[in-house]
């Protein structure tokens, strides 16, 4: 009973529950911010009217999750300072900065241009009202970028000097920092990702309408866009994810060997990348594995003949930099949530690459079970990243900031189980309240579909939008 007390267990859990609930808005944010600024783009430059209520429509979902992925985030600043005071001090300093300037600029940026957004239709020119949704957008993969900045620290900490005094890592460079090798991969291969789980929207709304032969005019292109937005933000998620993999290896080699399962150093041939592996239970020995010899060399080294370090050697290296102790992170969960990431990801790009084929030349599928592949696809790329995510926080333990800072000396010293247990348990009723709301909202306003076409003035023949989007 005690172990299920432990406030670090407990911390870590409901630090995992909240960031991940958060994450479920935030891609869908991203994604949908640029994909609502296109449309306009569209409407704008062509004065098309499906464009245009296609703007409006994806405009409702884009605001639903928005105001929720604001609530939710909410949460996260509080956590710090209640369960993760010892954290918050070692790199109170450092991360100041880039949270000021999410806060400050980024998210000024979201708020201030999305409610010109919201309310500047019929009151602002056309052009500075485009505008406003671009700076919106603009803001949103900005504030991303801070984040994962911060984010990247923790990963491989640059620009700091540690205090001894004060027991804490101190922002010296705040260039570093925002251009850690880390960040810079880091970022292009998550956007590229936002921009996949903006596309399984599209496809799964466009697909569930056109299925029942509903909204055709605004759904086939809505569809057809999805499609190939999928396809082609598979392909830089791959591509970046590839350069990410590269500053991973070479700053933390411990994470590319638990993500391979790959407990001894190879070289060329033996860098395999493993499909499957076995390991005994203590996680030191593999006992059986299916591999495609010189692949893993390929994907950590870009050459046939690199060398990957194993487990058993990285752990032998940091026991006699850090002291004793276990450095290992969980290998099967680092091992299995780099492959669902991989092919929950793929398989998305797959549907798409296969919808792409079936609805060529304005066909439509024959079947009706292909087009429930293209609605009940969504949560495909959106687990992916959550996959990821998963294995990137995973993949680093023990260290909460990789070298300077273990986990379990980050918790809050004068926080008990029993409080971080209750706050958990209301978090998880809250969330799970939240979820029903959210799916509800979005749900209702997908099922309903774009408005009807607004009718062009008759004296001046230009089509007058609604005064706002919702």
């Amino acid at each position: 009973m005690n172990e299920w007390l432990d406030p670090l267990l407990l911390s870590r859990w409901q630090f995992g529950l909240t960031t991940i609930y958060h994450f479920l808005f935030v891609p869908i944010t991203i994604g949908m911010a640029v994909t609502v600024a296109i449309f306009q783009t569209a409407w704008v430059r062509t004065d098309k009217v499906h464009y245009l209520q296609l703007t409006k429509f994806f405009g409702k979902l884009f605001l639903i999750n928005f105001a929720m992925g604001v609530v939710t985030g909410i949460v996260q600043e509080f956590q710090f300072g209640m369960n993760w005071s010892e954290y918050s001090r070692f790199v109170g300093d450092v991360f100041g900065a880039p949270l000021a300037l999410e806060g400050l600029l980024a998210f000024f940026l979201e708020a201030t241009f999305i409610g010109l957004w919201i309310f500047g239709w019929n009151r602002l020119p056309r052009g500075v009202h485009l505008a406003t949704i671009w700076v919106t957008a603009a803001g949103t993969v900005l504030s991303a970028y801070f984040i994962i900045a911060a984010n990247a620290f923790m990963q491989n900490p640059v620009g700091y000097t540690m205090n001894a005094e004060r027991g804490r890592a101190e922002l010296t460079d705040i260039g570093a920092l925002l251009t850690n090798k880390v960040a810079l991969a880091a970022f292009p291969h998550t956007i590229a990702a936002c921009f996949m789980v903006a596309a399984g929207l599209i496809i799964t709304v466009a697909a569930w309408h056109l299925y029942r032969n509903q909204h055709l005019d605004t759904m086939r292109p809505a569809l057809k866009f999805g499609l190939w937005m999928m396809v082609i933000a598979g392909l830089l998620t791959t591509f970046f994810g590839d350069q990410l993999s590269l500053a991973m290896v070479q700053t933390q080699p411990m994470k590319m060997a638990a993500a391979e399962a790959t407990y001894n150093t190879v070289t060329g041939a033996n860098a395999s990348f493993s499909i499957f592996t076995l390991g005994t239970p203590d996680g030191v020995h593999e006992l059986f594995s299916i591999r495609i010899p010189y692949l893993l060399s390929l994907l950590s080294t870009h050459t046939f003949n690199g060398t990957v370090e194993g487990i058993n050697d990285l752990q032998a290296q940091y026991s006699q930099l850090y002291g004793p102790g276990d450095y290992t992170p969980i290998i099967w969960v680092t091992y299995w949530t780099f492959r669902w990431m991989i092919g929950l990801g793929l398989l998305h790009v797959v549907v798409a690459v296969v919808g792409l084929w079936i609805t060529r030349k304005g066909r439509e599928p024959k079947w009706p079970w292909l087009w429930k592949v293209a609605i009940w696809s969504f949560p495909l790329s959106l687990g992916a990243m959550i996959m990821g995510w998963t294995f990137t926080e995973m993949g680093r333990q023990p260290w909460i900031v990789f070298s300077l800072l273990k986990t379990q000396s980050a918790v809050s010293p004068n926080v008990s189980g029993l409080e971080v247990l209750i706050s958990l348990v209301v978090f998880t009723l809250l969330y799970g309240a939240l979820a029903v709301v959210e799916f509800g909202l979005i749900k209702r306003a997908a099922q309903k579909g774009p408005d009807d076409a607004p009718q062009p003035d008759p004296e001046t023949g230009v089509v007058q939008p609604l005064t706002t989007v919702y």
